[in-house]
């Protein structure tokens, strides 16, 4: 059975509410929380539908299994949602698609939630910061040293090796080789982009060809057949590192897509104003305060259905 991306991630954040709800720590703003998200899309209730579905047969697997996953109140959330997909990968319930991008990132080795920024230290002295809603894993061993990006976006600092391993950073649409650099790497559905801030890289797609290597300043697209036009970094790269969005007369309709990567839920533009062009720094902390500005400054009617429900559109009631 194929899922939509929507589905797919309704089923990530049903995950994620379920291991909280059992955690034996919840809340009641937890509660609160959870059922504002239950009622905000159909998705959403599916979703948990199929959660509670796998957390019934849990119940039934006697032991070690069922005990930590619906009883240990002293489990960590990211170690209940692993006991709840390993039971839902030994089943053969097909929705889940254990193989999945959204599977892989529940248990990923370094992640950040929507709207989180983390930086991590490598054991190699290089630094990793993730963006919003961003999934890796990593593979150092005597030979090489792989990062291996599931989704989202993250700023590599490498360090200098003694062993001299190469650092590569893995996507499902090719791969980024780093030469003593510092540079960011994003990985979504239709494709990657690199960017280099310090030195040089090397990209190849996944799908092979030559490698294509970037200076200092340079950024470009990518996908698993082929490579984009190289061009050069703007003030709108790695912005989001200081906290911003800057957009530089972009279309209203790519910078409201941007800005939905850092808040949960569905932001919607009205296409009819979707090619507005729009300038400005935008905080990526506050999405509503973002929201806000361009309400004000564009004369645009921003209308909030729900926390996780918004929609942008013209003020002009005509």
């Amino acid at each position: 059975m194929s899922l939509s991306p929507a589905e797919l991630k309704a089923i990530s954040v049903a995950a994620q509410w379920y291991a909280r709800l059992h955690s034996g720590v919840a809340t009641d703003a937890d509660r609160s929380a959870w059922n504002d998200w239950l009622v905000a899309d159909p998705d959403h209730l599916q979703a948990w539908q199929r959660m509670a579905a796998v957390g019934e047969q849990m119940a039934s697997v006697p032991g070690a299994l069922a005990s930590p996953a619906l009883r240990g109140a002293d489990l960590s959330r990211r170690q209940v949602v692993r006991s709840v997909l390993l039971l839902a990968s030994a089943s053969s319930i097909g929705w889940l698609g254990w193989r999945s991008e959204i599977s892989q990132s529940l248990v990923a080795d370094f992640r950040t939630d929507v709207g989180e920024r983390r930086e991590f230290r490598l054991a190699d002295g290089s630094s990793l910061l993730l963006n919003t809603d961003t999934s890796v894993n990593l593979r150092f061993d005597g030979k090489q040293r792989v990062l291996e990006l599931l989704s989202g976006e993250i700023l590599v600092t490498t360090a200098a090796d003694p062993l001299q391993r190469p650092f590569k950073v893995l996507t499902r649409h090719g791969e980024v080789l780093a030469l003593g650099t510092r540079f960011i790497v994003r990985s979504q559905t239709p494709g990657g982009e690199v960017a280099v801030l310090e030195k040089a890289v090397q990209v190849r797609p996944a799908g092979g060809g030559a490698m294509v290597r970037l200076e200092a300043g340079q950024s470009m697209a990518f996908n698993a057949r082929s490579v984009g036009t190289l061009r050069r970094n703007d003030a709108s790269v790695g912005a989001w590192q200081q906290g911003s969005i800057i957009a530089i007369d972009r279309p209203l309709g790519e910078l409201l897509a941007d800005i939905s990567r850092y808040r949960s839920g569905v932001l919607r533009c009205d296409p009819r104003i979707s090619q507005l062009k729009v300038s400005g720094a935008f905080p990526i902390d506050n999405t509503d305060r973002a929201l806000a500005a361009l309400e004000s400054g564009l004369s645009l009617r921003v209308t909030r259905y729900s926390r996780y429900w918004v929609n942008v559109s013209s003020g002009d009631p005509s």
